[in-house]
């Protein structure tokens, strides 16, 4: 059994910056790619970032430049912290991570950006 939690979200002000974190429980023994993807309202899933165990990163374009991802291994966590946020970066959040060849996803956290 795996659990996936995320925290972090919340409200914010356009320009504003939130840090996302997620954290993996369970018979864990070595988990791949982990990511953040998103969805809003109306839209579907799309990926934000991935980062690879070996710390390889990888960004959607519309989060280049803006948001971070970064990883703790010794902690099955992994970090999304995300600055000058946009009014349409407004989505839940949801944590991925693979391992044993299946994908695990967290319950999701909603980031709203507005003024």
């Amino acid at each position: 059994q795996v659990q996936v939690v995320e925290s972090g979200g919340g409200l914010v002000q356009p320009g504003g910056s939130l840090r996302l974190s997620c954290a993996a429980a369970g018979n864990i023994f070595s988990i791949g790619v982990m990511g953040w993807y998103r969805q809003a309202p109306g839209k579907q899933r799309e990926l934000v970032a991935t980062i690879t165990s070996g710390g390889r990163a990888t960004y959607a374009d519309s989060s280049k430049g803006r948001f971070t991802i970064s990883r703790d291994n010794a902690k099955n966590s992994v970090n999304l912290q995300m600055n000058s946020l946009k009014p349409e970066d407004t989505a839940i959040y949801y944590c991925k991570l693979n391992l044993g060849g299946r994908g695990y996803w967290g319950q999701g956290t909603q980031v709203t950006v507005s003024s």
